[in-house]
């Protein structure tokens, strides 16, 4: 019983992580959808605030790749470590 329920904790902590990183991934893409598109209207017609929406972009990637390290950090395994008994 205590295998499952350490089972099932695995399963929510790892779905919980894998939602949080699907969320900053999607920020991210909207961001850069944000820029993409500011960089297109300057070429097509006159634009401002380019240069905030790339730096936005930026960041929000940043802040995404550090918090996916961090989360997959967080639900890791320990490590094991080797211990030898010498006579």
């Amino acid at each position: 019983m205590k295998d499952e329920m350490k089972d099932v904790k695995g399963q929510v902590a790892q779905t919980v992580a894998t939602l949080m990183t699907t969320a900053f991934g999607l920020i991210a893409a909207l961001a850069w959808n944000e820029a993409i598109k500011a960089i297109i209207i300057q070429y097509f017609q006159a634009g401002n605030g380019i240069t905030g929406l790339l730096i936005y972009a930026i960041l929000i990637t940043i802040i995404a790749v550090v918090a996916t390290i961090i989360i997959a950090r967080s639900i890791a395994k320990p490590v094991v470590q080797e211990v030898r008994i010498v006579d």
